[in-house]
């Protein structure tokens, strides 16, 4: 089996100096990918961009595989981690969470990366630090943290997938659909227990923000019983 790109040098003590660092093929990935999507990545078009050959760009990473796993951690790196926690446990992890949310709106392809696809590189081994740091105040098994920042991660992920949506629930034009829809079919008659709720309800729900830490916040309390 061969190594993770990151256990293997950059170059070789032999030869010359390679012409192109891995921080600089990641940026290519992400500048098409912020403009295109994931899909218009491909070895050739980062090679184009590069102004090499597509052969050469195999000299630096070996599949596309890798050349997303450089990408993912490329911009992981923008978080900045690991940071120092004040030792509010849910306030640090809203606080990561908050951060990954930001990474998502600035780098929209992401969304179509599931966590745990890609391999982690030495941002996403600082992400997991920061995760059980802001965690480390807890009195819980150390497996039980990893679990609550992997589903952080995957909650938060979700969340931006569906603020990305052009249809999403939690936007404006989104939840006003919703309404108009639901005010048309939910009747006392056939739906009494919505047509209770939406009775008693005083004045619109909460905000994508106010619900995003609703979620974030009861989520993780739940899994560590906190």
């Amino acid at each position: 089996m061969n190594d993770p790109i990151w256990l293997r040098p950059e170059r070789t003590g032999h030869g010359p100096a390679p012409e192109y660092s891995r921080e600089r093929i990641a940026a290519a990935g992400i500048a098409l990918a912020d403009a295109s999507g994931l899909a218009a990545v491909s070895m050739r078009k980062v090679a184009g961009a590069l102004g090499a050959g597509t052969a050469s760009l195999y000299r630096y990473v070996a599949t596309r595989d890798e050349l997303v796993d450089l990408m993912v951690d490329a911009v992981t790196g923008e978080l900045a981690y690991p940071k120092p926690v004040s030792g509010d446990w849910l306030a640090d992890a809203l606080s990561i969470g908050r951060d990954l949310r930001g990474l998502y709106r600035r780098h929209p392809w992401m969304v179509e990366i599931h966590p745990g696809a890609t391999g982690i590189g030495p941002n996403g081994v600082a992400y997991l630090e920061q995760g059980l740091a802001a965690l480390s105040a807890l009195d819980r098994p150390a497996q039980a943290k990893l679990e609550a920042v992997a589903m952080l991660s995957g909650v938060v992920s979700l969340f931006a997938r569906d603020e990305l949506s052009t249809r999403s629930s939690t936007t404006a034009d989104g939840r006003a659909a919703t309404a108009r829809y639901l005010a048309a079919v939910v009747t006392p008659e056939r739906y009494p227990h919505l047509a209770a709720m939406f009775g008693s309800a005083a004045g619109p729900g909460p905000g994508a923000d106010e619900l995003f830490e609703r979620v974030i916040s009861a989520l993780l309390g739940g899994l560590l019983n906190a």
